[in-house]
């Protein structure tokens, strides 16, 4: 019997970024200026478009809008036209660009870092205390955030793409049998607005005036690109590029893992599911996109080869449970 799964949008083999952008992630980048946080994940097997469709890649430097461009460039784009428009308010924005390679958070942003974790294993010690100054902790409001983190402003679309070639040459990729430039390390780029509004004009705006109040939102935008599920018998690794394809496999465990939990949790009425979140620094890393105050896309990317089958309809049935999670997202204000 043929399977069913059901999904918000779907873009065939002849689809174009800009459709892809619009139909989905536009939205977000909106519901992002007004105070919410957002999620924009890409997931599905080597080789299957997830870093062209982010666009996370060496290409995203460009700040030319042809359909090449991916998400995260367009976002960007989005992001500093609405911020323009917005009346009575001043804004400051921060990137950060984080890498999880063999399970070593990696600040893309901090050379030092990057030189580190690509040490061979006889310096992994060394360089994993160096990275282990990168913490995952909760705050008072029980939201995750990143300790010993590299956020860097920004003021134009110019910075922030520049920024984000930067951590893109630093990402950790290498080939295998079925992906020439596979991504070795899952990444999240990820933008900060802090706004600061009044309710009267800034300019006019004085001591001795009508009281004026004054409000504060402050949001995140995560953009996540998996690195993708591998088989080893099929992409032959060896020796690093192996222990690099089980280091993602057990990654991508743990979050169908927690999507499976998140998603039972929906459909029952018992609310003490366990969601293991500490089972993986990803799922740690990703806790508020997956269940907690966010509004989150997965984009699941598929191969329309016959032979990824297997990969297709594991990737599908990934997908199919995610949708079964509902965020509670509120507006960050202070």
């Amino acid at each position: 019997a043929p399977r069913v799964f059901a999904f918000d949008h779907i873009f065939g083999c002849d689809s174009t970024q800009s459709g892809v952008y619009e139909g989905c992630v536009k939205i977000l980048v909106q519901r992002f200026v007004a105070g919410f946080n957002a999620t924009v994940l890409a997931y599905g097997q080597t080789g299957s478009g997830k870093t062209w469709t982010m666009g996370t890649g060496l290409e995203a430097s460009s700040a030319v809008m042809n359909d090449s461009v991916g998400i995260v460039p367009r976002a960007i784009s989005d992001m500093f036209s609405l911020l323009a428009e917005k009346e009575n308010t001043r804004f400051s924005l921060f990137v950060s660009f984080l890498e999880l390679y063999n399970e070593d958070i990696v600040d893309l942003l901090n050379p030092s870092t990057v030189v580190n974790a690509r040490r061979p294993s006889s310096a992994a010690s060394s360089a994993s205390s160096i990275n282990a100054s990168i913490s995952i902790r909760e705050d008072a409001r029980g939201n995750i955030v990143f300790g010993g983190v590299r956020e860097e402003p920004v003021s134009s679309p110019a910075d922030m793409l520049s920024l984000l070639q930067k951590g893109s040459l630093c990402r950790a990729t290498g080939s295998t049998d079925m992906n020439a430039a596979s991504s070795r390390s899952h990444a999240i780029f990820s933008i900060i607005l802090k706004q600061h509004q009044s309710s009267q004009p800034l300019a006019s705006a004085e001591p001795e005036s009508s009281i004026s109040s004054t409000s504060t939102l402050t949001s995140k935008f995560h953009f996540v690109d998996l690195a993708g599920s591998e088989r080893l018998k099929r992409t032959n690794a060896l020796g690093d590029r192996k222990k690099e394809g089980i280091s993602i496999n057990q990654g991508l465990l743990a979050l169908g893992n927690v999507i499976s939990a998140l998603g039972n949790t929906e459909d029952s009425s018992e609310t003490s599911t366990h969601v293991p979140y500490r089972d993986s620094k990803l799922t740690r890393m990703l806790q508020d996109s997956l269940g907690g105050n966010s509004q989150t896309l997965m984009i699941a990317c598929v191969s329309p080869s016959d032979l990824s089958y297997g990969e297709t309809v594991s990737t599908l049935t990934y997908a199919n449970r995610a949708r079964n999670i509902k965020n509670k997202a509120v507006v960050n204000r202070d």
